[in-house]
């Protein structure tokens, strides 16, 4: 006889989804009862660190993320979460206890009494098996819609007592058996009459979105733009969490900014915009700057023109891609902090010269690195100034909800040993996920941390700038320690407030420790990167 939890273990094996992130109730511990070697749980001490880690977890490995929650309350911890998994398109089977059937109807304690609907806006399907047998064949059903594209999560909730009940053999192995494709093309018509337009532009250009990286297409994005020697942009960091195009190519024209004014400004040059991976949609405040200029860079409509042509690519989900990194250093630049960068400015305070912190950054950078970006304020100088020129390399919230960045570097890591990950982090946005560091310590996950503090939420007095805001109470972080706090976690750190040397020497030496490590560059407040 097979039992639900059997059965739930093979088809979980057969898709290659042996990792599993969560924190775990009373209505969780039923499932994780005699839990596989062959399996891995990654404890989270809150719910939205456990999907943060899921959604990093899931993007940078090519396969679907497993994270595991508790019930209604586990659920609700989540959602900010879950809506930046939704946005980041991550494929995520998320799954969450129930109270045991027969107490559900009595409204028993830990019973969420409409488990399907709470998390339903920010999920593509969600379901609770009527029967115990129906068990493996929903989180099959789950695990096929979070995979096709565009991917997002998926959620099954799980009644306590189903885990023992047998399920048909026969039933269990035509489900793991069954293969299911996901590939769509664009309509050929279509691809040709664009084809024939893009020769006919004088002035075309190429806008490189987030989706591109996400379907493995960088090679298929640089081919045409080097071809016809298309400029290329990336669209605004609002628009995906990941590059659209190696920003280290010479066709690379910069980041389009997220509003009409200046991206009307910027592609005002080009009489056809070609857009891949990516929807264009200005959202920032701004002025009536270019609100005359014509309907194709957005002008002062902000209603979709043009046409378009929609196809998917996604990689074989048990497929990681291969990114050998080998030992701790390989691939670094040499550190000279005596050169040009740095002559004359090693006793001059990192909190006076913000821009020495990219500088730094780039110059030991392991050729290989991963960064993982949540500093808001330092999202588009450092993005300027690293340049990044693989796939799968560059990671940000796309939702622009907190918390991503510190619990996805960990899923990013896990995900991609061989590689190092580098988050950079506000002292802000890390307290939106500040237990992940305990996850770090107790998994010596070896990311690094890179804390830029500045006592303030600096975006936000810009936006109060932008929007003619004064007064605004709770912009203020003073008396915040990261640093000190992730201490208390296991994970230790250092204080970078000396000059470039001082920087780039603890930013070298972190990188070269085998576990999770944490350099603090403090900021002046009111300064940017």
């Amino acid at each position: 006889m097979t039992t639900v939890r059997e059965a739930t273990h093979d088809l979980l094996r057969h898709h290659g989804m042996t990792t599993v992130f969560g924190n775990p109730g009373s209505t969780e511990l039923p499932m994780l009862a005699e839990f596989p070697d062959d399996f891995r749980y990654v404890l989270g001490l809150q719910e939205a660190v456990a999907v943060g880690m899921a959604d990093g977890f899931a993007q940078a490995s090519g396969t679907d993320g497993h994270v595991n929650l508790h019930t209604a309350p586990g659920v609700g911890n989540a959602m900010g979460a879950l809506f930046n998994a939704q946005a980041n398109k991550a494929p995520l089977l998320v799954t969450a206890g129930q109270q045991a059937r027969a107490q559900i109807t009595m409204q028993a304690n830990l019973t969420n009494a409409d488990a399907t609907r709470v998390p339903h806006p920010f999920v593509k399907w969600s379901f609770e098996p009527p029967r115990a047998q129906d068990v493996p064949a929903a989180l099959a059903r789950a695990i096929h819609p979070a995979a096709l594209a565009p991917r997002g999560p998926a959620f099954v909730s799980l009644p306590m007592d189903d885990w023992g009940a047998a399920v048909v053999d026969e039933d269990v192995a035509r489900l793991i058996g069954r293969v299911v494709g996901d590939r769509s093309l664009a309509d050929p018509e279509v691809v040709r009459a664009l084809a024939r337009r893009l020769e006919r532009a004088t002035a075309p250009c190429l806008v490189a979105g987030p989706d591109v990286d996400a379907a493995g297409g960088w090679n298929a994005a640089v081919a045409p733009a080097e071809r016809c020697r298309l400029p290329v942009f990336a669209s605004p960091a609002t628009g995906g969490g990941r590059l659209g195009l190696p920003e280290d190519h010479p066709n690379f024209r910069g980041v389009l900014a997220p509003a009409i004014g200046p991206l009307g400004a910027a592609l005002e040059p080009y009489d056809l915009v070609l857009c891949a991976g990516t929807s264009v949609s200005p959202t920032t405040p701004t002025s009536r700057a270019g609100a005359g200029r014509r309907d194709r860079a957005g002008g002062h409509h902000q209603r979709p023109r043009g046409g378009g042509a929609r196809a998917s690519r996604r990689r074989d989900r048990r497929r990681r891609p291969a990114h050998p990194r080998g030992a701790a250093g390989r691939g670094r630049r040499r550190l000279q902090p005596a050169g040009a960068d740095a002559a004359g400015t090693t006793a001059t305070p990192i909190g006076r010269r913000a821009a020495d912190v990219r500088a730094a950054l780039k110059q030991v950078l392991p050729d290989d690195a991963v960064v993982v970006l949540e500093a808001p304020t330092a999202t588009a100088a450092m993005r300027s100034r690293l340049r990044i020129g693989r796939p799968a390399s560059h990671w940000f919230g796309a939702g622009g909800g907190l918390g991503f960045g510190l619990s996805a570097a960990l899923g990013v890591q896990l995900a991609q040993p061989m590689r190092r990950v580098v988050a950079v982090l506000g002292e802000g946005s890390a307290q939106y996920a500040i237990t992940a560091f305990w996850t770090a310590a107790a998994y010596n996950i070896p990311v690094t941390f890179l804390i830029l503090p500045n006592d303030e939420y600096r975006i936000l007095k810009w936006f109060a700038a932008l929007e003619s805001v004064t007064g605004a109470p709770g912009l203020d972080l003073p008396g915040l320690d990261v640093r000190a706090t992730a201490e208390s976690y296991g994970v230790p750190g250092v204080r970078a407030d000396g000059g470039v040397e001082d920087l780039l020497a603890r930013i070298v030496a972190a990188l070269d420790v085998a576990g999770p490590t944490l350099v603090e560059v403090p900021l002046a407040p009111g300064m940017t990167l």
